[in-house]
Formats: structure tokens, sequence, C-alpha cells
């Protein structure tokens, strides 16, 4: 049995960082939006890329891969949202198989009360904290984890 490619001291302390500030944020953020607006994370990230698509739809599989949700847990989620009026689901016209995902009007209106909360903490506990040098690197960083993890 080959010996596993250990973390040296630096690597650990730079790969606990991560998982813990990550993980701390992205509760503080779920907490944020579930108080104010009464949006999980996964349901405002939803909501940002369907407005950000054309027409403010996308394909389910589509919406699945882009907002890095299962199709399971995507089709829960979204059940959630149709429930609060803030999207809408149906089939597609060429593909009878295949559903989109729709941000309402109700949805958007949402979105943009929350997106200015959201960018509030998310420059307090993010941006605004780390240098724009090391901003810059962070982003460096996980577009080449991205790519990485997208050829695999």
């Amino acid at each position: 049995m080959t010996e596993p490619r250990w973390l040296d001291a630096v690597q650990q302390r730079s790969w606990r960082a991560y998982v813990d500030g990550s993980l701390r944020l992205t509760e503080l953020m779920d907490r944020d939006l579930k108080s104010k607006h009464g949006l999980s994370i996964s349901e405002y990230e939803i909501l940002v890329r369907l407005s950000e698509a054309p027409e403010r739809r996308l394909r389910m599989a589509e919406l699945a891969a882009n907002a890095s949700q299962s199709r399971s847990r995507l089709s829960h989620t979204c059940s959630r949202l149709e429930s609060k009026a803030l999207v809408e689901r149906g089939s597609c016209p060429n593909d009878k198989r295949g559903v989109y995902a729709h941000l309402t009007d109700e949805g958007f209106a949402v979105l943009e009360r929350a997106a200015r909360d959201h960018v509030e903490t998310v420059r307090s506990y993010f941006v605004d904290v780390i240098d724009p040098q090391d901003l810059d690197a962070i982003g460096r960083a996980f577009s080449a984890v991205i790519k990485s993890l997208d050829s695999a």
C-alpha cells in the first residue's frame, strides 16, 4: 500500500482555515437570509441563477449544475420556492421530458430585497476583511479548483 501524500503543517493550517471559514460563513449567510427574508442560502442561489438567465428561466438539469445541487435536492428546493410563488416550473416546448424553472416577478422582487442585505454580509465578513491581492489570489485559486473538478 502506498503512503498518502500527507499535508505539511502550512498546508494543513490553510486547508483547515478554508474548511472552517467557509462553513462558518455559509452558516452565517444562511441564518441571515432566513431571518431577514425567509430564504435559505440554497434557495437564494437558485433565485440568483434564474435571475441571471435569459428570460429568467433555466432547464432544471442546467440549474442543478449551476447551483451545485443534485437534481433531487433541486427539485425539493424548487418545490419550496413554488409554494412561496417565487418560482414556477413548466415543461419545455421542444422537449416533453425537459422541465424549466422560471423566476416569477414576485421571486425577482424578493431576490432584489435579499440581495441588498446579502451583499453587505459578503462584504463585511469576506471582501472587506481580505487584502485585495489575497482576494484576487482566492479568485484565481478557486477558478483552478473549479476547472480541475469540471475536468474530473
